[in-house]
Formats: structure tokens, sequence, C-alpha cells
């Protein structure tokens, strides 16, 4: 088996995707116009895939409530730090910062609905 996408019920779909599509780089890979909104959001290489839709039938995790390291969504930023900047300008609050003796730097976000978003930047970038 191979990763096909994670998913998240959260309460205002479209403002959510867009938000990821506008700041984070994301594009719409499919998406849903009726309710529940579903929108399937895929990085820069086609290959890691986030679902967002919003179902007020099923409970929702309380995301901003949990620890930021409880959960969550890492991507590749070539400066995390100017990558900081420019996405709490957008409307993103700062957690954490921790750089490591390689020289690795992880920045800990949460966007505008307290999902965690940290930005990896590796020393010795995964595959």
């Amino acid at each position: 088996m191979k990763f096909e996408h994670f998913a998240l019920n959260v309460p205002d779909v479209l403002a959510h995707a867009r938000w990821w599509t506008d700041h984070v780089g994301f594009r719409v890979v499919w998406r849903k116009e009726e309710a529940p909104f579903t929108h399937f959001l895929g990085d820069d290489t086609g290959r890691v895939v986030l679902e967002l839709y919003s179902n007020p039938a099923v409970p929702r995790w309380p995301l901003a409530e949990l620890p930021a390291l409880s959960f969550h969504v890492a991507v590749v930023a070539a400066d995390a730090r100017a990558e900081r900047r420019r996405l709490e300008a957008a409307g993103a609050t700062f957690q954490s910062e921790d750089v490591f003796p390689d020289g690795t730097c992880l920045v800990m976000l949460r966007d505008p609905w307290g999902v965690s978003l940290q930005l990896c930047q590796r020393a010795r970038p995964f595959a």
C-alpha cells in the first residue's frame, strides 16, 4: 500500500482551503461544490494530498486546543524563518522554533483555524 491522503473535518472548508492554496502553495486537485465541500489539496510534487471537508454531523478534533506537537502538517521550507514571517502576516500564529546542531530548523505555527503547520528546513532533506 501507499499513502493516498490525510483528511480533516474543519469548520469552514472554503476559507481553510483558500488559505492553504494562497499561502502554503498547495493546489486543489479535486473539490466538491456542495456540502461537505470536500477539497483535496496537493503539494507541488503531486505526491502528498490533504483532504479538507466540513461535515457538521460528526465531531471535529479540537485542533486549536491540542498541543502543537500532538498533530501537525509538515512542509519543506527553504528558509523556515522567512516563511514564518510571511505566514504570520497571512494570519498564522507562531508556536515554537527548534534549531539542531546540524543546522536543521523546525518552526511550528498554527493556521488561522488552529491546525498545526510545521516548516521543515532540514540540513539533510528526506528523499
